[in-house]
């Protein structure tokens, strides 16, 4: 059944993101595609394909927790949106992801916490975990973005994994998830043809959390979110210390320049020239990886 659900949600992302590219073009709703030499103009919020995507598919087996987990999924989806059409200020992103993750204090799963090497039990304090773990995801992946198929393919990846060591409900949601990022993917891979905007890397970074969440597979999550929470760290330095932080510059040959601060993804471009698609499965491969080893870790507990 899940691999049926997942089937449907991959079909449905491939055909909605080629309309909803469509309409936000003649819609003039573009950004550049600052890492061409041409910067080209490409569709924006693209993610509202994802966010139908996953809704339609998982309807018609909703069950409470499920229902909660998606409502949740969708206004992480709106405040994307929002952020999309009027550029809000990260804190206020922030703000609104604590808001619209309260839902998630009425879920039932267990307080308990696996840390692999030993499990505390949180009781009430764990709703509140459960809040601050879901906003933490989706602003992390919404900060590592910026390069066709990044912060989809990485998310894609994650959830796939997440899938692998799940089950139930949040076996189902991982798994589809993973087939509409995949659908979404396909248009969004180098050369892009559709951003997801906010509104996409938003929605799929509060869906890992929420998998993370569902699942009781907290800890691999966040494991998995370990090139985000590098990379949120050294621009945190950077942004703490008030310094411009400028941008990657793409040179004539097409590879790029980090930018003039430290970041997960310059310190790569320090460490050897690349161009942006190198970059990017450069990213997906270290995402992988970290997948093999949540793999590992799972199964030796």
């Amino acid at each position: 059944m899940i691999w049926v659900l997942a089937f449907i949600g991959l079909s449905l992302s491939l055909i909605l993101t080629f309309y909803s590219a469509n309409i936000m073009k003649k819609a003039g709703i573009v950004g550049k595609d600052i890492h061409k030499l041409d910067k080209p103009e490409i569709p924006e919020m693209g993610g509202i394909a994802i966010l139908i995507s996953l809704s339609v598919v998982l309807t018609p087996v909703l069950t409470g927790n499920l229902s909660t987990v998606l409502l949740v999924f969708l206004l992480f989806g709106v405040v994307g949106i929002i952020d999309d059409l009027t550029n809000l200020r990260q804190s206020h992103k922030v703000l609104l992801s604590l808001l619209i993750s309260l839902p998630l204090l009425s879920l039932k799963v267990s307080s308990s916490l696996n840390l692999l090497l030993f499990t505390i039990n949180l009781k009430t304090l764990y709703y509140l975990f459960a809040v601050l773990f879901v906003t933490a995801s989706a602003n992390l992946v919404n900060m590592l973005a910026g390069f066709n198929g990044l912060e989809v393919g990485t998310s894609a990846i994650a959830l796939l994994f997440l899938g692998l060591i799940t089950s139930e409900d949040a076996r189902a949601l991982a798994f589809v998830g993973f087939a509409v990022a995949l659908g979404f993917l396909w248009w969004n891979k180098y050369p892009a043809k559709v951003f997801p905007g906010d509104t996409g890397t938003l929605s799929l970074g509060a869906l890992i959390g929420l998998v993370g969440i569902l699942g009781k597979v907290e800890i691999f999550a966040a494991i998995l979110l370990v090139p985000h929470m590098i990379d949120f760290l050294l621009k945190t330095k950077i942004k703490f210390k008030g310094r411009p932080l400028g941008r990657t510059e793409i040179l004539e040959d097409g590879t790029l320049k980090a930018p003039p601060y430290l970041s997960f993804l310059g310190l790569i471009m320090r460490a050897k020239r690349v161009k942006e698609y190198e970059l990017v499965a450069i990213v997906w491969a270290i995402e992988a990886i970290l997948g093999f080893v949540v793999l590992l870790l799972h199964q030796s507990l």
